[in-house]
């Protein structure tokens, strides 16, 4: 995954494509460029390495004057960081340059076609092959060319292409990856995503798939892949400019950690009326409901832990069955949907590639689709058959936190819904349930503020070479996340565990000063955990427990307690998260590592 932005109007190019390069870094951080046209040429600048370093050489964008440009920030895919594999890339002239987000999975073929033809390559990218196509179909009309190498290339992308020929024209054009354009008074925008132009304009265009747009610095075209003219709607995007900012924080993580509460509130209550639930985004009687013979969640990540989370609370509440499936492998196992079955797909950005193939997947069978999902138009908002959004904002951290918070309140309030219209539980259950995910916000408040205890706890482990998280029951669902959380920051080896397999070969690998996470709020479950932790423990284990107040047997066991508010025992996982949030984040830090941009990783997957 890559960031691209791009600009053409009545201001100077550079500054404000960097501008916005910045605001979509989590994107991709290895190596970064800018093309503007000067006046007279295309004048391209890349660098590998973060975009500091770009900007340092172009002094902001100051050198490179200029009304006219697209810029990118890259995640590498084909070929190491480096100047040359850095975008964007041009013809052999320079008269044609391009920036790509996405995988063209033909990229061999269409390179050796290219190479007999005369044309040489000087990087590793498949994104060079576009310049060059571009280039062999160029003959004076540009949205002939742009269209024509559309045909050509198979796999997924996001363009943002200049002509030095037509240096009053921008052209974009996306298939499976995201790209919007934006306008205001004075030009027109394309981006990856919102946050890199909300500075600039609130008025956004959601390409689809196999569009072309011509930007201009007073005009907007959007066109068919076969040249014919579209007509779209704009979008006015509603978010606090804020919202994209650190406001004080250190990390965008921490200030999403922080934003939870909102976030839940933001989530829970427009859809909760008169002490009922009501999701009319759902357009499903509660007939339809009714007949819901089973449910398949699809996610990826964190995405998918909180499908696991879901399996459990819409079982135990809903007397449904559920699947809960890796994206990837969903889309490749050929999966058995029975009539009846609906599916679920959850994902913060909407544009998650394996997971978008599914629903296209589902839907190709037949079955409606449901997403969870977090940004407005969207991928899987527009091709879902309804979305349930999160409400959760922008969320700039390559980790999910308050994304994930959001997800999981979503599904308690469908395994509620289901459960009420299915006569599965009376109005004092249900009261009690709601009144349970109104005090959430505030429960997650009273957490949040316990931060420098688990700090100190945090700096203790700094040094650990393996960590492992154990539960059961949703518990079990809670760790895999908090595994997740520790890893991709911190990059200590840490692994989740059900508590009952330890014995199962895992507990091997336990020996003196291993950290154990114990998770341990189902209380029907407490005395199991507490076996497991003295099992770990009699191994030389230090054992940190998560658990519920009043639970105060589990002191004998563990060596470090976080007490968590009472909430129903479908709800803990909501709380159960924060210290484990809290922990990775401060081990993190201590370790000396970029939070907000951990190595190797980028925000959403939107290639596979």
């Amino acid at each position: 995954m890559c960031g691209i932005v791009g600009y053409i109007g009545n201001r100077q190019a550079a500054p404000i494509i960097l501008d916005g390069l910045a605001k979509l870094e989590y994107r991709g951080y290895d190596s970064a460029g800018v093309a503007v046209f000067d006046g007279s040429k295309i004048h391209t600048e890349k660098a590998a390495g973060r975009l500091a370093v770009l900007e340092h050489l172009t002094r902001g964008g100051e050198t490179m004057p200029g009304f006219s440009g697209i810029g990118h920030t890259r995640w590498a895919t084909h070929g190491a960081p480096s100047d040359l594999n850095a975008h964007p890339h041009t013809n052999k002239q320079g008269t044609i340059a391009v920036v790509h987000n996405g995988i063209i999975e033909n990229y061999i073929p269409l390179k050796k076609k290219l190479e007999k033809k005369g044309y040489e390559f000087v990087s590793e990218t498949d994104t060079e092959i576009l310049a060059k196509l571009l280039d062999y179909y160029y003959k004076g009309n540009p949205l002939e060319a742009v269209t024509k190498v559309l045909h050509r290339v198979e796999g997924s992308y996001a363009l943002g292409i200049m002509f030095a020929d037509f240096p009053g024209e921008l052209y974009a054009a996306r298939k499976d990856s995201p790209l919007i354009v934006g306008r205001n008074d004075d030009g027109c925008f394309i981006a990856s995503d919102v946050p890199a132009i909300l500075k600039y304009t609130r008025t956004v265009y959601y390409m689809d798939n196999q569009e072309v747009a011509c930007l201009k610095a007073d005009d907007l075209q959007f066109y068919s892949v076969d040249e014919e003219e579209l007509s779209k709607e704009s979008v006015t995007i509603d978010w606090d400019a804020d919202a994209a900012e650190k406001a004080g924080y250190e990390h965008f993580m921490l200030k999403e950690m922080y934003e939870q509460p909102k976030t839940i509130t933001d989530t829970i209550s427009p859809r909760i009326h008169e002490n009922d639930i009501v999701i009319e985004e759902l357009n499903m009687s509660d007939e339809e409901l009714r007949e819901i013979r089973k449910i398949h969640i699809v996610a990826c990540g964190s995405a998918y832990h909180a499908g696991v989370t879901a399996k459990y609370v819409i079982e135990g509440l809903a007397r449904i069955p559920v699947e809960v499936d890796v994206a990837s492998e969903f889309r490749y196992r050929n999966p058995i949907l029975e009539q009846g079955a609906m599916v679920i797909v959850i994902s913060q950005s909407g544009e998650t590639a394996d997971t978008l193939a599914a629903l296209r997947e589902s839907k190709a069978r037949g079955f409606k689709v449901l997403g969870i999902v977090n940004v407005v138009g969207s991928s899987i908002a527009r091709e879902a058959d309804s979305v349930m959004y999160t409400w959760a904002g922008p969320e700039i951290a390559v980790a999910t936190t308050k994304a994930y918070s959001a997800q999981l309140v979503a599904m308690y309030m469908l395994a509620m819904k289901m459960a009420k219209v299915r006569g599965l539980v009376d109005e004092k259950t249900f009261g009690s349930l709601l009144s349970d995910l109104r005090c959430l916000p505030d429960q997650v408040e009273m957490l949040l503020a316990q931060k420098e205890k688990i700090q100190h706890f945090a700096n203790r482990y700094v040094g650990a070479k393996d960590i492992f998280f154990i539960g059961r029951g949703v518990d079990h669902a809670i760790s895999l996340e908090g595994s997740l959380k520790l890893k991709e920051i911190s990059y200590v080896h840490s692994e989740a565990y059900a508590a009952g397999e330890l014995k199962h070969g895992t507990i091997s690998l336990i020996e003196d000063g291993t950290l154990v996470v114990a998770v341990s709020t189902q209380e029907d479950l407490f005395a199991k955990t507490i076996s497991n932790i003295v099992e770990v423990k009699a191994r030389g284990a230090f054992v940190m427990a998560v658990t519920n107040e009043g639970n105060k047997a589990i002191e004998k066991a563990a060596d470090y307690v976080v007490y968590l508010p009472e909430t129903c025992n479908w709800f803990t996982n909501s709380l159960a998260i924060i210290p484990l949030q809290l922990f990775a984040y401060y081990v993190a830090l201590a370790r000396g590592c970029d939070v907000d941009k951990p190595r190797n990783l980028a925000k959403s997957v939107t290639v596979e």
